[in-house]
């Protein structure tokens, strides 16, 4: 299986994504460029993945900041995720946000109330 690796910069988040384990990660800051292009990659492997996923997939976003263009291209990534849950493969997103951080909460809720897959909200303590 295929896996990607991102090292994360000041405008752009760590990606993990371990097809093999089912397991994508997101973390960072996402105010790239050109999200559209930085994200592509991303949603061009779950495109792959989705036709023989792992039997559960476990994505953890933890962003602490994201521009518009990013959320857009997270929706994407979220509808592939929502596909793959749909075809029978389990998927659980896992959404990171500060104790302190009601929009980014409150950006996990509305992607929640969008895609239908399974959300956790989870709070970090400093």
């Amino acid at each position: 299986m295929e896996a990607i690796s991102i090292e994360g910069t000041p405008k752009t988040p760590t990606v993990n994504f371990d097809t093999a384990k089912g397991f994508l990660e997101i973390k960072g800051r996402s105010i790239p460029e050109n999200s559209i292009e930085f994200y592509k990659p991303i949603v061009d492997l779950l495109e792959r993945y989705a036709s023989k996923p792992q039997t559960e997939t476990n994505v953890n976003i933890q962003l602490e900041y994201f521009n518009t263009s990013s959320s857009k291209c997270i929706l994407d990534v979220f509808k592939k995720l929502e596909g793959i849950n749909k075809g029978g493969s389990k998927v659980v997103i896992n959404w990171y946000y500060e104790e302190d951080d009601e929009d980014m909460l409150e950006a996990g809720e509305d992607y929640q109330a969008i895609i239908n897959v399974p959300f956790k909200m989870v709070q970090v303590v400093d």
